[in-house]
């Protein structure tokens, strides 16, 4: 494809290509609030975000649910007063209370999630937010058109096998639920754009199918394991 992201895959703190990405889809629909939200940040020093922090001049907020990533994550971004970190193991009960606590606004410019479980779950509980860049990582052991979301638990983390997230195509009818565009994934098959439906035209990408956007595993696979998965 002539205009795809993944010419513009870049790595500078990210765990692939997404920086480039993230720079290039803003550098053509602008800014706003300069605002970002990633959670599952672990340490801090490799997430789609902290290029953005570090480097960028971004506010955001940065929420690590385990206790020694944390302080670790709370080290490094210490010494930026623009970069809010908190402790907590997101859940689709506590986020839209979490949010609400540090007055994120319903519109901002980027939300990252990457929590190696319920990220489907907790995308559709923030229906209310519209930030205009969605990055979310997808289960890419199920290619589309499958359809496949970990049966939700609030207790659910990772166990290393490749029981997490949800297949690309469930993102997808997620994502369209809730006005969002899929305009591609990064090479590795790790995380998936969504672009908030009034960006497309002024992003000049165009809006990809399941099937179109989708990138096969380069980074595993994970062991099998059959857990619990509902086909929506």
């Amino acid at each position: 494809m002539v205009n795809s992201i993944n010419l513009y895959e870049k790595k500078i703190c990210s765990q692939n290509g997404e920086d480039g990405i993230i720079e290039e889809l803003f550098r053509r629909i602008g800014t706003t609030n300069r605002l970002f939200v990633e959670f599952g940040v672990e340490e801090g020093h490799e997430c789609n975000c902290a290029a953005l922090a570090l480097f960028k001049q971004w506010t955001g907020l940065m929420i690590e649910g385990n206790e020694e990533n944390y302080k670790k994550l709370a080290t490094v971004y210490s010494t930026y007063p623009r970069i809010k970190t908190l402790k907590h193991f997101i859940t689709q009960e506590n986020i839209i209370p979490i949010f609400k606590s540090i007055n994120v606004p319903l519109q901002f410019d980027l939300l990252s999630i990457d929590i190696d479980g319920n990220d489907y779950w907790v995308w559709q509980a923030l229906h209310q937010y519209k930030p205009r860049l969605v990055v979310i990582e997808y289960n890419a052991h199920f290619p589309p058109p499958q359809k496949r979301v970990v049966q939700y638990n609030p207790h659910l983390s990772w166990n290393g096998t490749s029981y997490f997230g949800a297949s690309l195509t469930s993102l997808y009818e997620l994502g369209k639920k809730l006005g969002y565009a899929l305009i591609g994934t990064d090479k590795m098959g790790v995380n998936a754009f969504f672009l908030r439906k009034d960006q497309l035209i002024r992003s000049g990408f165009p809006a990809l199918t399941p099937e179109a956007a989708y990138h096969s595993l380069a980074y595993g696979p994970y062991a099998s394991f059959d857990g619990p998965y509902l086909e929506i």
